[in-house]
């Protein structure tokens, strides 16, 4: 019943709320002033009162005008705050003199002059605590007449505080705690919401019934965020997180945005502070090009090198939506010195040699970093013909159109997968690594140089958007195989290290980035399934956990990556970026290899191309059935 009426309360409208609050303070001015002499003489009926009845009318008349004066009934209950504390404030005050005004005119004999100061205390407190009470009562209502989520948040600092604002206007979610390893703040409350230690986290989930932790730490090492979801891992909770305090303050996120957990904060490392001066050498003051400028990499390689303030960026691009989103990201994005440097979107293809020639010519390109790639393994498995001419011949024109422009550094983004290939993607990969090292020495003006590295986390075609999608699906979440393993580097690092490792760059180098240890892609998954609020359903047990399906390993697909070709790597000025020795094919062979290529290209002769990159590329072990698959994929018309 009492449920009911709140409802119907809540419902009213809110005029009828209006003429509800100047009702209640009608009655609670009079009883303010009673009180004042309660406190003052110590007795319910004091003979001064015979006297005095006119105050408490006058008070009343006074009182509601002037509250309305104030803006106190324009306000919204459930959102007041501190201009409603200062509202009410000012309002008593003024009408404890208007109480003293009134009695020296009335000249009242024996009336205690404390009165009126019993009385704006104890007015301010029936009038702006009453509204705070219901302000506190709405928003428990609300929360729980709209069904909002209990939710906890890990830290109670500046950035769980601001969430908890956020998050009490969106009334989505409810906060039922706060846990902090600041032991200054344990036991403490945040606008009514307490603060316990994480040690309590357990008693929390079960108390609560909650489901889901905020992880409100964007200040945060990763190896800090690290430790602290490996410690959640074994409890049911749903763990987001809030964005990085960058992303906040450059206005590309909001806090109450939550995210899903970043897995470089499982898998990754604090990223190694960068070299100002490898950063900004080949970019600072520069006309810098990027290839696959909407890619993942690409992408990531156009914000930071906008922040080292170049003279112009061309973002290269075949794909007319990715290129749309980079450029106009890029022209929103606020430099430190807030001189943008003008931003190029060039529609095209490093396989169109006119094209690319006159976008490097016309722009005077002199820094070019070529991103472009066909990557996804099965698809380049069963496109061997389009792989080629994209990751083989693109490279190959551009190294030559580069040299014809006077480009200064041409850096080639490659990868681990290059290294002993069992697929075509990586052999076409370690083949236009051969094509720079041709072209490098040749040493005529252009340096070139590659970097090698192994998946990123979140890149496309990456396997841990697939896994958050299939564990918001409810599973199952497929792997290939329980013992593959994979290296993981978060793009912006991986960026960065490219940009620093292509300025060392004299010519010919092939860089390796350190990528820390391989992780099992099972423990993976699984890990990210814990993190999810759900358990991994194993034999049938629980009936509403994920379950985990092996698919096998799909065609050119190895257990382990490698990032070395031999065992020659020698190190450099910055700690995460190696250099390897490894041996360069005959300027004669790779001229053969080319030619035979492009005559697989315009026969259409799959089997033929896969055996001349068998050839060349010795290391190349590609899978029995492959060729037979690729010449049927690529005679298909279109």
């Amino acid at each position: 019943m009492l449920n009911r009426g709140l409802e119907r309360l809540l419902r009213l409208p809110r005029g009828k709320k209006r003429w509800l609050m100047i009702a209640a303070d009608a009655v609670m001015l009079p009883l303010a002033l009673w009180s004042g002499f309660m406190i003052r003489l110590a007795e319910p009926f004091p003979p001064i009162l015979q006297q005095a009845w006119w105050l408490f009318p006058l008070i009343v008349i006074v009182g509601i005008p002037l509250f309305a004066r104030l803006g106190l009934y324009r306000a919204v209950v459930r959102f007041m705050g501190s201009r409603a504390i200062w509202a009410v404030g000012s309002g008593v005050v003024v009408l404890a003199m208007v109480i003293w005004a009134a009695v020296a005119i009335g000249q009242l004999d024996g009336f205690p002059r404390s009165v009126p100061i019993n009385f704006a205390i104890v007015a301010f407190l029936y009038v702006g605590g009453s509204r705070f009470l219901v302000r506190a009562w709405y928003r428990s209502v609300a929360d729980v007449a709209r069904g909002a989520e209990p939710v906890v948040v890990y830290g109670a600092g500046e950035a769980g505080v601001q969430l908890l604002s956020a998050l009490k206007a969106g009334g989505r979610f409810r906060i039922v705690a706060f846990v902090d390893e600041d032991r200054a703040l344990q036991g403490s409350s945040i606008d009514g919401v307490p603060v316990y230690s994480p040690e309590r986290l357990s008693g929390l989930v079960d108390r609560f019934r909650v489901g889901r932790l905020l992880l409100a730490l964007p200040s945060a090492s990763r190896n800090e965020r690290r430790r602290i979801l490996e410690s959640l891992e074994h409890l049911p909770l749903y763990v987001q997180s809030v964005p990085s305090m960058e992303a906040v303050v450059s206005g590309h996120a909001s806090l109450e945005q939550l995210e899903d957990i970043d897995m470089a904060d499982l898998l990754g490392r604090d990223p190694v502070p960068p070299q100002p001066d490898l950063l900004q050498r080949s970019i600072r003051g520069s006309v810098v090009m990027v290839t696959g400028a909407g890619g993942s990499i690409g992408s990531e390689l156009c914000r930071r090198i906008v922040l080292e303030e170049p003279a112009a960026l061309v973002l290269y691009e075949r794909n007319e939506f990715a290129l749309y989103n980079i450029e106009r990201e890029l022209q929103e994005r606020s430099v430190p010195s807030g001189r943008t440097p003008a931003i190029h979107a060039v529609l095209g293809s490093v396989a169109n040699p006119r094209r690319v020639s006159a976008i490097l010519s016309e722009y005077g390109v002199q820094t070019l970093y070529h991103a472009a790639a066909y990557k996804h393994v099965p698809i380049v498995e069963a496109n061997l013909i389009e792989g080629v001419r994209n990751n083989v011949f693109g490279t190959a024109i551009l190294a030559d159109a580069a040299i014809d422009a006077g480009v200064e550094r041409f850096i080639l983004i490659s990868t681990d997968k290059a290294v002993r290939p069992t697929n075509v993607m990586g052999a076409t990969k370690r083949m236009a690594e051969m094509v720079l090292q041709d072209r490098a020495r040749e040493k005529r003006g252009t340096i070139f140089s590659m970097v090698r590295f192994g998946n990123v986390l979140g890149s496309s075609g990456s396997v841990v958007p697939l896994f958050h999608q299939q564990i918001r699906d409810g599973g199952p979440v497929t792997v290939t195989h329980p013992e593959i393993t994979r290296y993981f580097m978060s793009i912006p690092e991986a960026a960065e290290l490219v940009i620093q490792a292509g300025a060392m760059a004299e010519g010919g180098e092939v860089y390796v980035l350190d990528m820390g240890e391989p992780v099992r892609i099972v423990d993976l998954a699984r890990r990210m399934i814990r993190l999810h609020g759900r358990q991994v359903k194993e034999d049938g047990y629980p009936e509403d956990g994920i379950e985990i399906v092996f698919t096998g390993l799909r065609p050119g697909e190895k257990l382990y990556e490698e990032l070395l070709i031999g065992d020659d790597v020698e190190a450099t000025v910055h700690p995460r970026i190696m250099q390897a020795r490894e041996d360069c094919l005959a300027p004669a062979d790779v001229r053969a290899a080319l030619v035979q290529l492009d005559q697989a290209d315009r026969e259409m002769d799959a089997e033929q191309a896969c055996e001349t990159l068998r050839r060349v590329v010795y290391e190349y072990r590609p899978a029995e059935h492959s060729s037979r698959t690729l010449e049927r994929a690529d005679s298909l018309p279109g």
